[in-house]
């Protein structure tokens, strides 16, 4: 990731917590133009919030 043209440490990459279960997960470069839609740390957590399971 670059902030004004100057390269970003992974420890200092945004960070969110998956709110299926609850583990913090970091930016990723192939979510950079949808990082504000991104809720869910994997598409099973996403599947599991679907239908209503509980992964923790």
């Amino acid at each position: 990731m670059r902030i004004n043209g100057k390269a970003v440490k992974k420890t200092d990459l945004p960070e969110k917590i998956c709110p299926q279960c609850g583990r913090p997960f970091a930016w990723r470069k192939k979510w950079e133009r949808d990082w504000d839609q991104v809720i869910h740390c994997s598409q099973a957590c996403k599947a599991a919030s679907k239908s209503g399971g509980d992964r923790r």
